[in-house]
């Protein structure tokens, strides 16, 4: 109890504040140091658990609703806090059993980019407010499709990634059988293996109780150094 209250002031100290109001992670300190606090919040790099995940990064390109890169272009690589990453990896795995597997397309986004994407945007049917953060800039957020293990094809959702019509919908129901069953197959496995649903985008999910991880912006390669270690 007493290393706790010596600790939290120090690393509260540490925290920045950003002009919408959010305290967040900026500094390898600081995020080393929630880390002996609890190694839960470690963030994992997925292709270190998974290696046959397929990676399809739309924001490291201009290939992207807002028309330019967000990401650095040469980005391989993202991550999850370590209990969500743990749940994508048991999803893996039971879709591998069915001859599918996973193709991710977003996890971990910088807190810096969602300020981006909202001053480009600023509409919240589309990007996070960034005076909250989002379980993206938590690193409890994934963006994520099914493929076919034997072709590598995604399987067929109705629209693509980033489709902001209500077909993308998970109530949207007119639609072929096909694709009702692979977006079923998908929301089934993800909410088995602990995450939740966004009503409004059938390729989000996220970890609960988003409000016990501080939200990061770090650099990808730091983390990259620190998932590794």
């Amino acid at each position: 109890m007493f290393f706790s209250l010596l600790v939290l002031p120090s690393f509260a100290q540490q925290l920045k504040t950003s002009s919408y109001g959010v305290r967040y992670i900026a500094s390898e300190k600081s995020y080393r140091q929630t880390l002996t606090l609890d190694s839960n919040k470690k963030m994992v790099e997925l292709k270190q658990l998974m290696p046959a995940l397929i990676y399809e990064f739309h924001y490291a390109t201009s290939d992207n609703f807002v028309k330019r890169p967000l990401y650095s272009v040469n980005t391989d690589f993202t991550f999850l806090r370590s209990p969500a990453a743990n749940a994508v990896q048991k999803v893996q795995t039971e879709l591998n059993e069915k001859g599918f597997g996973l193709k991710i397309f977003d996890a971990y986004r910088p807190y810096s980019v969602t300020i981006k994407f909202w001053e480009l945007i600023k509409d919240e049917r589309y990007v996070a407010n960034p005076s909250k953060g989002s379980g993206h800039n938590r690193g409890l957020a994934v963006d994520l499709t099914i493929v076919d293990l034997k072709t590598g094809v995604e399987l067929d959702m109705g629209t693509d990634f980033d489709n902001f019509t209500d077909t993308a919908h998970h109530s949207f129901t007119q639609l072929s059988p096909a694709v009702l069953q692979n977006r079923k197959l998908l929301k089934e496995v993800m909410l088995k293996h602990g995450f939740n649903s966004l009503e409004t985008e059938w390729w989000h999910y996220y970890w609960p109780n988003d409000r016990n991880y501080e939200v990061l912006d770090l650099d990808f390669k730091k983390l990259k150094k620190f998932s590794f270690n």
